[in-house]
């Protein structure tokens, strides 16, 4: 089982429709996160621990997780998937653009 932790700002749109895309595959257990506060999932030490894979929408994403869990990022790898925040959730441009991505980061 590969649990892969999807992380964008709100978890409401990328990370949200990711989390619904990739929960379908054996084998996979995915959670999407958000880094504001106020998303829907915040993200946490718990499912930086959790995870097996962290695969983050953008740059900032990554630089918010380094910041806010240093320690516990040590010895996991963060994938930087290059998704920027103009997509609506499970939109179909956003579902392949996922579907492309992700396994260069996790065996699907």
């Amino acid at each position: 089982m590969t649990r892969i932790l999807f992380v964008c700002t709100e978890n409401r749109l990328r990370s949200a429709t990711a989390e619904v895309l990739f929960s379908r595959f054996d084998g996979i257990e995915a959670i999407g996160a958000g880094t504001n506060p106020d998303a829907a999932t915040p993200v946490s030490g718990d499912l930086i621990e959790w995870a097996d894979v962290i695969l983050v929408m953008e740059d900032v994403h990554k630089r918010r997780l380094t910041q806010r869990f240093p320690d516990l990022l040590k010895d996991k790898k963060i994938g930087v998937l290059g998704l920027a925040d103009i997509y609506g959730f499970m939109e179909p441009v956003l579902v392949d653009l996922l579907q492309r991505k992700v396994p260069a980061y996790a065996r699907l």
